[in-house]
């Protein structure tokens, strides 16, 4: 009698230890992190920052951007892959032939993966017109 009792208490003991680890194995959110800080900067060492802004996109669209949804919606679309935005560029628009550096860059994490991105532009037309229209850089 006393074995099936040690027995059956060892059991629930077990029982009991795999339940709280598993309960520790959970993660704290739905939703894995998605929060950068966005420059725009004259020079090609990014060094002078003319303009930032803060995206956050998981749970929900915010942060100082003017359109933190349309962002978010913008690097969702490109499943966050900052040279994919690059990618359309308005072939259209005349832009000056004068050499005044613009530097974009992108630090944070997208989707829980460390992102550290940056791209310089041969001026700001340039930059405009390559984005064009893209609205994680419109700030």
């Amino acid at each position: 009698m006393r074995h099936r009792i040690a027995a059956v208490s060892a059991a629930a003991l077990l029982t009991l230890a795999g339940a709280t680890g598993i309960a520790e194995a959970q993660p704290a959110s739905l939703y894995a992190p998605s929060a950068m800080v966005l420059t725009v900067a004259q020079g090609e060492d990014a060094a002078t920052v003319v303009r930032a802004s803060t995206l956050s996109c998981a749970p929900t669209a915010q942060g100082t951007h003017p359109d933190p949804k349309a962002a978010c919606a913008a690097l969702a679309a490109t499943h966050g892959t900052f040279d994919a935005l690059l990618a359309a560029p308005d072939t259209n628009r005349a832009c000056p032939m004068h050499y005044a550096p613009v530097t974009v860059t992108a630090d944070g994490v997208w989707q829980g993966s460390r992102i550290s991105w940056k791209h310089t532009f041969s001026n700001s037309c340039v930059m405009s017109a390559t984005f064009n229209e893209n609205a994680v850089f419109a700030f």
